[in-house]
């Protein structure tokens, strides 16, 4: 299973390891990033109402963290919503990456391709679903990765890629 490669509806993002959440050494499991985003401009949340949603950083919570942003907000055009409504290549179960699974997709993003990494285009970034307090969301810079937080309202040039597990 070679990283980028074409596999369940997009592109192999990662192969759990031993000691990753949810290894197997009989069955490999990992990660499959869509192979375009799904959005630019996009927030990560509707202006308002606010909450901390309790959203993990870690290695396999992204599905978890998406639900519970989704199950809170509802309609809207946000990132969460947009990768849980994606149905691409017979696939419906993408979700937000988690800031660990971002980070994933930072480190491997030559190999799958497609992301926005230009070093004239400033801002370039991409939104995890991890949330830091109750205004702010984690987002990570694609040309340099470097990453930070910003108000989940905002929207200006942050970029989107669903991500689902195999």
């Amino acid at each position: 299973m070679p990283l980028g490669g074409d596999y369940q509806g997009g592109k192999i993002a990662y192969v759990l390891k031993s000691g990753d959440p949810g290894y197997d050494a009989n069955t490999p499991h990992g990660l499959i990033a869509a192979p375009s985003d799904q959005g630019s401009g996009i927030p990560w949340a509707p202006i308002a109402p606010f909450a901390f949603l309790g959203t993990s950083d870690a290695l396999g919570t992204g599905a978890a963290n998406t639900k519970k942003i989704v199950d809170y907000y509802g309609d809207g055009n946000y990132a969460a919503k947009l990768c849980a409504d994606l149905v691409l290549n017979g696939h419906d179960d993408w979700y937000l990456p988690s800031l660990a699974e971002l980070n994933i997709l930072y480190v491997n993003r030559f190999a799958i391709g497609g992301f926005d990494t230009n070093t004239n285009d400033i801002p370039n970034s991409y939104w995890s679903s991890t949330e830091s307090d109750y205004t702010s969301a984690w987002f990570k810079f694609f040309n340099f990765g470097y990453q930070t937080t910003v108000t989940k309202y905002d929207s200006y040039r942050h970029n989107v890629r669903a991500i689902r597990s195999f």
